[in-house]
């Protein structure tokens, strides 16, 4: 999740529940971000379509289909805060759009 008012809302939300958060850094690639997933195990991703810098647009969701297909843990859900810059695709019974 960049850093989006959204970001702040899941991590509140995940406090509410009582359930556990870990924030990662959106510049991972793909296999580093698959052993956080396989060492965490979720069962739900937060995520957004895309990042922006200063001069270029990074998508993330790519980025998290990708780790998500190497890992050997797979999550149940991901939520996928669609920017506008970057709307991603969804994968069917699996992503959920904010």
């Amino acid at each position: 999740m960049p850093m989006i008012p959204q970001a702040a809302v899941a991590m509140l939300a995940c406090a509410r529940l009582g359930t556990i958060h870990s924030v990662v850094f959106g510049g991972f690639a793909a296999n580093e971000l698959a052993v956080s997933i396989n060492d965490a195990q979720p069962k739900v991703i937060v995520g957004a379509s895309c990042g922006v810098e200063i001069t270029k647009i990074i998508p993330y969701k790519p980025l998290i289909d990708e780790a998500i297909d190497i890992a050997l843990h797979k999550p149940k859900n991901c939520i996928i805060f669609q920017r506008k810059e970057v709307q991603a695709a969804l994968i069917p019974h699996r992503d959920i759009d904010w």
